[in-house]
């Protein structure tokens, strides 16, 4: 099967000016991804991955160099029309889940859905329809503090699926959570990318939990040094299944 890139990036370059200095964040970059594909750039602090993950979403401009998403060219958009693009084409995915305290778990997924003028009864049915699916059907009408971390992120999921992105961004979105609670995000991730077609890019620091993504893109010092194909399962048991094995 053909498969659809749907991320080009052209001799990317990023260079900032730091008194007299100047700092090349990224340094030549260059790949392509493909639709359907969970795809994990790797680098430590400082490597210049959260600075490519901004290019990738339209929140920072290159200093040079072509970022093509979907057959767009989008270093070539007006500020306008960036936000446009960020709205009706990315899903973000955060570290801090960055729900909103003041409104429920199915508020927060349904809020992006506003923007694009949905009504509130299309909107929540959707969301919780994406609720569903990450598994925190039953935490609809629960505030974020009432969640764990894992529900919470969860909910974040649905928030960014709800849009029906091309393309999800994650930014080390399991950095607060405990390892088993990591796995079940994972776990999820990957059954999204396959089961829904989505595409999916994650930043992370982390080597083991990138070897479950289908790609990694390597960056040190701004440059990429390889490119791994092949992602591990996440050994994974939902809690349903451990209690028909005891029984």
């Amino acid at each position: 099967m053909e498969k659809t890139p749907i991320i080009r990036v052209k001799n990317l370059y990023k260079i900032y000016r730091v008194g007299e200095t100047k700092v090349r964040a990224l340094n030549g970059v260059e790949f392509t991804l493909y639709k359907g594909e969970f795809c994990a750039i790797v680098g430590t602090s400082g490597s210049g991955k959260s600075t490519l993950l901004n290019m990738l979403a339209g929140l920072e401009k290159p200093t040079k160099g072509e970022i093509e998403i979907g057959g767009k060219h989008i270093e070539k958009l007006s500020e306008k029309e960036l936000v446009t693009f960020r709205r009706e084409k990315v899903g973000f995915i955060f570290q801090s889940y960055n729900l909103l305290n003041t409104m429920n778990a199915l508020e927060n997924v349904a809020m992006p859905l506003s923007f694009r003028g949905i009504g509130r009864k299309e909107r929540l049915a959707r969301a919780k329809k994406y609720m569903e699916l990450v598994g925190v059907g039953r935490q609809a009408k629960h505030m974020p503090n009432q969640m764990s971390g894992g529900q919470q992120q969860r909910v974040g999921i649905a928030r960014a699926l709800a849009v029906n992105p091309q393309i999800i961004f994650a930014d080390e979105p399991t950095g607060n959570l405990d390892s088993k609670t990591t796995m079940e995000v994972l776990h999820l991730m990957q059954k999204i990318v396959r089961e829904q077609n989505q595409t999916l890019v994650m930043v992370t620091h982390d080597n083991n939990l990138a070897s479950y993504a289908d790609r990694r893109i390597r960056i040190i010092d701004g440059k990429i040094v390889s490119i791994e194909e092949g992602a591990r399962e996440v050994e994974f048991e939902p809690p349903e299944s451990k209690v028909k094995a005891q029984g």
